[in-house]
């Protein structure tokens, strides 16, 4: 019987220990006064995450049952949701949020060769945003309409992988718009957004960085078209025009030339135009690297269905923070986890198993390892004959 660590200390090791206390001794989290350490706090939110706690009283019930294990799995002291509920409340968040950040860099080198359906000489991120609901009784501070309270999770998505490569949670009611001043930005790279993010002024800064934005088109800016070249209406597209704005404030805001690009969605029976600062990759490549932002869409679904981020341990605004982002580290461990390991399973397989054998001591490889069926463990010589049959 394997005598080593347990699944749950195997995934945990995808953030070493040494960086996560040279960013706890950074932002100075480890105050006694918060009732145990930074790494038992966020050992036990993400134990909460793979595990699929609901509650703190959850957590609490699951980790003092089997006070042994606990200990062995980095938690020198019983967990107490008291505790834990001031911890969510006075830690900052900003110190998880770093932690996140850090992963993401780690888990994108790892996933740094993977394909993503179209030849691009630059990296593919795709830019979307999406609300997380709170309740508006518990959660005053996040009212954003009258009747309704969320934060919102502004994510830039790796297409590689895909995995999250910047992420801001703001409140409900900040703008996609003004998120565009704080994405970093990569030379020779390519972003792609929904026309929600389409602020000529803004879309500037890619131009001056070298980079290049691929958006939809939004019907009520005014443009003419100075050149049409053709393409091949046998297929999706139908037109890849250079145009100009001749609108006021859109023109002073870009005088500069624009490329569109025009595609006919059979599928749905709409007509669909993009607008990029790039000139030299063929129509084609560009409607295509639109059609990979449904990515974006699949990863915020999956994230809301898979990590615990439905209901909420607490209810001030740093609690809820740091729930969320010890729901992205534990999404990014299991990622780096199964890269790491060379898992051929779906990212969602991967977690269901390893979250019901989270108390196990086994060598994660041995939980994917495939039965060997090629041996009989019949014997043909030792079975019994029946007469008559």
């Amino acid at each position: 019987m394997h005598s080593g660590k347990f699944v749950f200390s195997q995934v945990m090791e995808r953030m070493p220990h040494w960086e996560f206390q040279r960013v706890a001794r950074r932002h100075g989290v480890d105050s006694a006064k918060l009732g145990f350490t930074a790494w038992e706090h966020f050992s036990a939110m993400a134990f909460a995450q793979l595990t699929f706690r609901e509650s703190l009283r959850d957590i609490e019930a699951c980790l003092s049952s089997q006070r042994s294990l606990a200990y062995h799995l980095g938690f020198r002291r019983a967990v107490r949701r008291s505790t834990l509920a001031y911890a969510n409340e006075h830690r900052d968040w900003r110190f998880f949020a770093e932690l996140g950040q850090r992963m993401m860099q780690r888990a994108r080198s790892l996933y740094r060769n993977e394909p993503f359906g179209v030849d691009l000489a630059g990296e593919l991120y795709a830019l979307d945003a999406t609300m997380i609901d709170l309740s508006l009784a518990l959660c005053p501070w996040a009212n954003w309409t009258g009747t309704d309270a969320a934060v919102k999770m502004h994510t830039m998505l790796d297409l590689r992988g895909p995995l999250p490569s910047f992420v801001t949670i703001t409140r409900g009611e900040q703008n996609e718009m003004a998120w565009l001043d704080e994405i970093p930005l990569e030379a020779g790279s390519y972003y792609v957004m929904d026309r929600g993010y389409l602020d000529l002024r803004r879309l500037q800064r890619f131009t001056r960085e070298g980079a290049f934005f691929v958006i939809r088109e939004r019907p009520d800016l005014k443009f003419y078209v100075a050149e049409s070249r053709p393409v091949d209406r046998t297929t999706t597209l139908r037109c890849d025009q250079t145009i100009r704005f001749n609108g006021g404030d859109s023109r002073r805001s870009w005088p500069e030339r624009m490329r569109r690009v025009g595609n006919f969605d059979a599928e749905h029976s709409r007509r669909m135009a993009f607008w990029t600062n790039q000139w030299t990759l063929p129509a084609a490549t560009i409607s295509e690297l639109y059609r990979q932002r449904w990515q974006i869409e699949i990863f915020f679904r999956w994230v809301k269905q898979n990590l615990r981020i439905r209901s909420f341990y607490g209810t001030t605004s740093n609690a809820v923070r740091v729930q969320l982002w010890t729901a992205i580290c534990t999404y990014l461990a299991v990622a780096i986890t199964r890269k790491q390991l060379g898992l051929t399973r779906s990212l969602t397989a991967v977690l269901q198993i390893l979250s019901v054998n989270a108390f196990q001591k086994v060598p994660i490889v041995e939980l994917f390892a495939e039965p060997d069926t090629s041996k009989s463990d019949s014997n043909t010589q030792n079975q019994l004959t029946l007469n008559g049959f």
